[in-house]
């Protein structure tokens, strides 16, 4: 009795790597889901390029200045869901205080310069209108339409979300480990001499 405790069955060896398999692809699975991120630039045109861009309840938009001149990410206050929380460049909580601190030149005010990005990841479904402080008399405003499912393709069918970085290394990482267990397993299963389906008697 002793020596059959000791054992362990094909069947148990083979459970085992398939547990750890299948709690692998769960964990990348979960992390594949999270929210896709877009990006928007500020150019020297003075625009934000798009201009208007449609997302999904989860999704994070990033912006970043691509030329020279800084610029700023502000939401009108009036035009934004009433559930959604204020975003700005500079972590403002609304649009005068936002206003009133900007200053080129000064990333503490607000100011985006050359190279650098803001992001504002939206949960709250609906429409919110944004502008560019020191360019906002030339037009330079946009919007984000957050919608469920987010924007939909030329085709007519919901888009494919983009799988994040992490998410990818994660399976890859998962998969490698996963595959090491199966050959571990088919290793001891061949050449292991302890490593023998259990008889009846055993059980």
């Amino acid at each position: 009795m002793a020596q059959t405790s000791k054992r362990l069955s094909r069947r148990g060896l083979l459970q085992a790597a398939v547990g750890v398999g299948a709690a692998g692809g769960a964990t990348a699975t979960a992390t594949a889901q999270e929210g896709t991120t877009h990006s928007i630039d500020m150019t020297d045109d003075l625009v934000f390029d798009p201009d208007s861009i449609t997302i999904a309840p989860g999704d994070t938009v990033v912006w970043e200045t691509v030329g020279t001149v800084g610029h700023s990410v502000t939401a009108y206050e009036d035009e934004i869901p009433d559930e959604a929380a204020y975003f700005a460049s500079g972590g403002f909580d609304n649009e005068a205080d936002a206003r009133g601190a900007y200053s080129a030149g000064d990333p503490d005010s607000g100011d985006v310069p050359e190279g650098e990005t803001y992001q504002h990841t939206f949960e709250v479904e609906g429409t919110y209108e944004y502008f560019c402080i020191p360019h906002e008399s030339v037009g330079m405003l946009g919007s984000v339409d957050v919608t469920p499912g987010g924007a939909e393709t030329e085709a007519g069918g919901p888009a494919v979300p983009t799988v994040p970085d992490a998410a990818k290394t994660l399976l890859v990482a998962v998969t490698g480990a996963f595959v090491a267990v199966v050959a571990l397993a088919y290793f001891f299963l061949k050449y292991g001499g302890d490593y023998e389906m259990m008889d009846e008697e055993e059980r």
